[in-house]
């Protein structure tokens, strides 16, 4: 069975830690699984993302960044998640066309009629069964990312953790608005809490989410 999940939130918000242990617990279920990220997944994404997140690059204009998301997206997409689900495989993605609405429509104020497009031509209409959205305040998930770049001994902030929190705080209101106009397909989760609290949480939906196509 064929499924593209994706995990979306404001920085800090858990995201990476969430994927793998449905990962974990999907392979143990006998699912054959694919786990990616955006930007990235292959090696020419990788080098976008590189470029992307470097916070040397405090000169890129938000086009510019529109711009490479979409390059990135178009090449993990056609080299990563479109082979994966005609080989049958689950797929879940940390981040995919959401983030770029959220982050550079929402966060940045670029037009998000445009934004939607550019997916559309990135993704040839390749779009999520399930987007599971991390949720929790963007003071917080913004004090856990650096917590997190800290203990991580990373030299610097990224270049999205360096906003302040009033971009954060827009990233958020845009993807519970997201999630508000495509409630079919969103499913917002608690993302405060311990992390097998906040893993029980996920498994609950996406356990009620398969019994759903099943009888469909």
């Amino acid at each position: 069975m064929s499924l593209f999940i994706t995990f979306e939130g404001i920085e800090g918000c858990g995201k990476t830690t969430q994927i793998s242990l449905l990962c974990e617990s999907l392979r143990l279920q006998g699912h054959q699984v694919v786990v990616t990220r955006e930007p990235g997944g292959c090696a020419i994404a990788d080098a976008i993302r590189q470029i992307l997140l470097d916070p040397v690059h405090q000169a890129m204009t938000p086009k510019t960044e529109l711009l490479l998301y979409a390059a990135a997206r178009a090449q993990h997409v056609a080299e990563v998640i479109q082979p994966a689900l005609a080989q049958g495989r689950i797929v879940l993605c940390d981040r995919y066309i959401d983030a770029t609405l959220a982050y550079q429509g929402y966060g940045r104020g670029l037009d998000r009629a445009l934004v939607e497009d550019l997916n559309q031509l990135a993704t040839s209409g390749c779009r999520p069964d399930l987007t599971l959205l991390l949720d929790m305040p963007a003071a917080d998930g913004l004090e856990r990312a650096i917590q997190r770049n800290s203990l991580q001994n990373l030299a610097t902030e990224g270049r999205f953790e360096l906003e302040a929190v009033a971009f954060h705080d827009r990233v958020r209101r845009g993807y519970l608005d997201l999630a508000e106009k495509e409630a079919q397909r969103f499913r917002v989760i608690e993302a405060r809490g311990s992390v097998a609290e906040v893993a029980e949480r996920i498994l609950a939906v996406v356990k009620t989410f398969f019994a759903s196509r099943k009888q469909s």
